[in-house]
């Protein structure tokens, strides 16, 4: 089975909901990278979103823009980052892993050459947010032959097209909680409740919402809703505001810890909402 699956079934069971953080691999270096890994698995993370860094990165807002500007400084690649999945596995993390990349270095990378490293390092997911639905199909057939879920993003757009979105979708649905690029928000779309009962009626899979989460609150807020939600620029923002912690062996634990710390209280429990 698909790690996503079996987590997704696993968190079912106890009434829990998924928290998938994301980071920018390389960002500070990669050696940081697999230690945050490490960190995030232990706040208590279910899944977590590799991000590759990109020159243009067109959903991304300010934040991940300079992570990804940072990692790519280092020299950091598309091939570091599904390596990066295989370092963790053999440094005994076991969680599910989606590779979150832009369309061009998937293309550079070559197709059949960039599944088969997936599958090799244990990637479960793709999400590939400038890859439209009528472009798909050779990077769909790919990854269905590999049991890789090809996660979609979705939307608040016109109904037609959430459920034509929805109805592909594999893995699990991504829903967009704001419109336009990521970031930290004070506050959601405001039709959100209707968008996500749309997406809800168009599928049987989970449903994950992201863009703009960035405490507790809002987990809370968006729980009775949907099944795990994603944050990025929030633990983003974290990770730069530690950079000069992380450079420094003496102050680095304490920094790793203060993200730890700022993870776990994201994660939703049922018996302490």
């Amino acid at each position: 089975m698909n790690r996503i699956d079996e987590k997704f079934q696993q968190l079912r069971a106890s009434g829990g909901k998924a928290l998938i953080p994301f980071i920018t691999i390389g960002d500070p270096d990669l050696d940081t990278s697999l230690v945050l890994l490490r960190a995030l698995e232990e706040a208590g993370a279910d899944i977590v979103e590799l991000g590759v860094p990109y020159s243009d990165p067109l959903a991304d807002g300010p934040v991940i823009q300079r992570a990804s500007s940072r990692s790519l400084q280092h020299g950091v690649t598309i091939e570091h980052c599904i390596r990066m999945a295989g370092r963790a596995r053999a440094e005994g993390i076991s969680l599910p892993f989606i590779l979150f990349t832009y369309y061009n270095p998937v293309l550079q990378y070559g197709l059949e050459r960039f599944f088969a490293a997936l599958a090799e390092n244990d990637i479960s997911g793709i999400i590939i947010p400038d890859l439209p639905l009528e472009e798909d199909q050779p990077v769909r057939e790919l990854a269905e032959a590999r049991n890789i879920h090809l996660i979609p993003l979705v939307a608040p757009t016109s109904r037609d097209r959430i459920r034509r979105i929805s109805a592909k979708a594999s893995g699990f649905v991504y829903c967009v909680s704001s419109l336009g690029v990521t970031g930290v928000r004070s506050e959601f779309y405001s039709g959100i409740g209707e968008f996500l009962a749309t997406v809800r009626s168009s599928t049987d899979l989970p449903l994950a919402v992201g863009f703009g989460i960035s405490s507790r609150e809002q987990v809370l807020q968006l729980a009775d809703q949907c099944d795990g939600v994603v944050v990025g620029s929030a633990i983003v923002r974290q990770i730069e505001d530690v950079l000069p912690q992380l450079a420094d062996a003496d102050a680095r634990p304490g920094a790793i810890r203060q993200i730890r710390e700022f993870v776990a209280q994201l994660k939703y429990k049922p018996e302490t909402r």
